[in-house]
């Protein structure tokens, strides 16, 4: 039986709880429903932009997913808004991702129902942590990982966007989930295109064919309907043709489009763990090619060697598997595998000091984006430094957004290459 996200968090959202959220915000409980019926998706909408958008934001999501559910916070909906601990995360975490546009969706939600702003945020602030803890609880309950988990939510969002109300329907656009509207309309627009000269040419043959054959009309539309529920069905919504890379830009597509096989592209690699050997006999688990090669790597070299400091300071290597919870400085559970790595290196490199940097992308404020991001940079110091390499790690500094090179309105698996971590060696 295939699973509706939107429903199984609706079945957290009672009607009594609603009635009990009216009464807490001195709001009417069929406002209040209203209200509810377009946060819902709007806050899984956000969440699955964010999880399919890429593997780190399907972990980052998945990991603040289950820290929800096992609060408990399916076991005490009904006392959410005596959990000031909770609903402050919640307010926390949906302007995290949304940014500069958060007023802006709470405004047109609460206009939408008929209650105060003030309102609207409070209810966002109590459905996130629903929300989540349900996602974390369907994740462990079904053993997904990160890949599985980002899978499951990009499934979802059509089952998304169409349970937005008709009258938030533009929000599709920024919680990311807009190109499956445009894809469909994509989709409609080619049938009609695709349909409309068989049906032209049906016409005109019942009518140079005469009266007796004017039968022939509904046959032939009856034909033109199967071709357009084969472009929809079959080309339109299980179009698996390989997107073009780009090398070869001359081909020359079939002549026969009828009888041409989609071709299924081949699956994305898969990450794999592969045993790497420090100098001294330490055993890690990294995956090839990741920040613990790139370090191991560049410490041996005679470039690292003969380097200075000041030719240093442009050499950094980004973390490949280390993340935090949504808008906190608070390192996710699955970034303790590349931390501990990170601190071996170092004990097996006694000698090398090592600086860590933190970036934002251009979303939101930039005096919150610093902040946010010398915290992060901070918090994998002190991590370190609980790991006994402390002395190995005397800097970390967050540059906020000050090096993001794409736009703050781009899709957000666009925007994910400028949020990182990295760390620099150090010759002082």
């Amino acid at each position: 039986m295939s699973i509706n996200i939107v429903d199984l968090v609706k079945n957290y959202v009672p009607q009594d709880l609603i009635a009990k959220a009216g009464s807490f915000l001195n709001e009417s409980e069929g406002n209040v429903s209203n209200a509810v019926s377009g946060i819902i998706p709007a806050v899984l909408g956000l969440f699955a932009s964010k999880a399919s958008s890429s593997e780190q934001g399907a972990a980052e999501v998945l990991d603040t997913a289950k820290g929800f559910s096992n609060s408990g916070v399916l076991n005490s909906a009904d006392t959410l808004f005596g959990n000031a601990d909770l609903l402050s995360k919640g307010s926390s975490l949906f302007k995290g991702l949304l940014g500069d546009k958060t007023n802006s969706i709470i405004d047109s939600i609460a206009n939408f129902a008929g209650i105060k702003s003030s309102s609207s945020g409070s209810l966002i602030s109590m459905v996130v942590p629903l929300v989540l803890g349900l996602l974390g609880k369907h994740a462990t309950d079904n053993n997904l990982n990160a890949s599985a988990f980002s899978s499951f939510m990009g499934s979802q969002k059509s089952n998304i966007l169409s349970a937005l109300p008709s009258g938030l329907g533009s929000l599709g656009t920024v919680l990311g989930l807009s190109s499956i509207r445009d894809g469909v309309q994509q989709t409609v627009s080619n049938v009609q295109e695709t349909a409309a000269p068989a049906y032209n040419y049906a016409r005109e043959t019942a009518q140079n064919a005469g009266g007796g054959a004017k039968w022939l009309l509904p046959l032939l539309l009856l034909a033109v309907i199967a071709l357009a529920l084969w472009y929809f069905l079959g080309k339109g919504c299980n179009n698996n043709t390989a997107t073009s890379t780009g090398a070869d830009t001359t081909a020359v597509a079939p002549t026969d489009t009828l009888t041409t096989v989609p071709q299924t592209p081949p699956a994305p690699a898969v990450k794999t763990l592969a045993e790497v050997t420090l100098p001294n006999g330490t055993k890690l688990q990294a995956y090839p090619g990741g920040i613990e090669d790139q370090l191991i790597q560049f410490i041996q070299s005679d470039e690292y060697k003969n380097a200075t400091d000041s030719t240093l300071k442009e050499k950094w290597f980004n973390f490949d598997d280390l993340n935090f919870e949504f808008g906190t400085t608070k390192l996710t559970d699955s970034s303790k595998r590349q931390l501990d790595n990170i601190a071996a290196i170092l004990k097996a490199f006694p000698d090398v000091k090592i600086k860590v940097g933190g970036y934002t992308d251009k979303k939101g404020d930039d005096a919150a984006n610093l902040k946010l991001s010398d915290g992060r940079a901070k918090a994998v110091q002190a991590a370190l430094k609980a790991a006994g390499v402390g002395a190995q790690v005397p800097q970390a500094e967050g540059y906020g957004e000050t090096l993001a090179k794409v736009d703050e309105n781009a899709p957000d698996e666009a925007r994910a290459a400028d949020r990182r971590t990295s760390v620099r060696l150090l010759k002082k």
